[in-house]
């Protein structure tokens, strides 16, 4: 008898963890994983030294919730829920609670520290294995790989809005084609500002706790989420370059 009703919910959970989540669902890992911020700085690098009505039609089409929640939507297929769970649990672990306050506490104490340590680091260069863990963070966590990201599709709306102030418009294809160029050099850039950054923010951290926290990273459901994420977003920014492009 007891069998009886536990095998019904012990399937009906089972069905629960494997069903697709809500897109809303992800807000709190976006969070977590940096990948808010990333929407959040689109439209602001967008609007730079344009003019107000660019400035307005900008904000409307990248904003920020409407951005992240375009991406959940995107991954809401990808992940489930029970490795939706996993993911938030690595990433609000006290693990990595504390390399984020870290990282918080360089913007906290202004860019001159980092800018001092940036100036450094040609003279006085990181040890190999600090500088390979390091690495090994920044791909795990794909920091580079969205930085840059972001930098690129940035560049390509300017671009486009460049040729549709002097009305003219390529396809996406052409855009891409002609940009294609940029996307190495802003990606060499990135990497470097992100080892600067990581090996300032962690330099009070120990190699093993650096070392743990990129495993952290290498856990096949944040891996999966960030991996995703990559994927997605250019086809986001390309629709809606796509209605900027029609001028709505």
């Amino acid at each position: 008898m007891r069998f009886s009703i536990v095998l019904p919910l012990f399937f009906a959970a089972s069905l629960a963890q494997a069903a697709p989540p809500k897109a809303e669902a992800f807000a709190p890992l976006f969070e977590l994983a940096g990948i808010r911020l990333l929407c959040e700085q689109s439209a602001p690098l967008l609007q730079r030294g344009l003019s107000a009505p660019q400035h307005a039609q900008l904000g409307k089409a990248f904003a920020a919730d409407a951005l992240c929640l375009d991406l959940a939507q995107q991954l809401a297929g990808t992940l489930d829920q029970a490795q939706l769970q996993q993911a938030q649990q690595l990433l609000d672990s006290p693990l990595a609670r504390r390399f984020t306050a870290a990282e918080r506490a360089v913007g906290a104490g202004g860019a001159d520290g980092l800018a001092a340590y940036r100036a450094q680091l040609a003279e006085r260069p990181p040890r190999q294995e600090r500088l390979a863990l390091v690495r090994r963070l920044d791909a795990a966590a794909h920091t580079t790989a969205l930085a840059a990201l972001l930098r690129y599709e940035v560049g390509k709306t300017q671009a486009l809005l460049a040729l549709k102030a002097r009305g003219e418009t390529l396809d996406e294809h052409a855009l891409s084609s002609q940009t294609a160029a940029q996307a190495k050099a802003l990606r060499l850039s990135s990497a470097e500002a992100v080892e600067s950054f990581m090996l300032y923010a962690y330099r009070q951290m120990p190699s093993e706790q650096l070392a743990e926290y990129a495993a952290l990273y290498e856990q096949a459901p944040v891996a999966l989420l960030l991996e995703s994420s990559v994927q997605a977003l250019p086809q986001l920014f390309a629709e809606r370059r796509a209605l900027l492009g029609q001028g709505n």
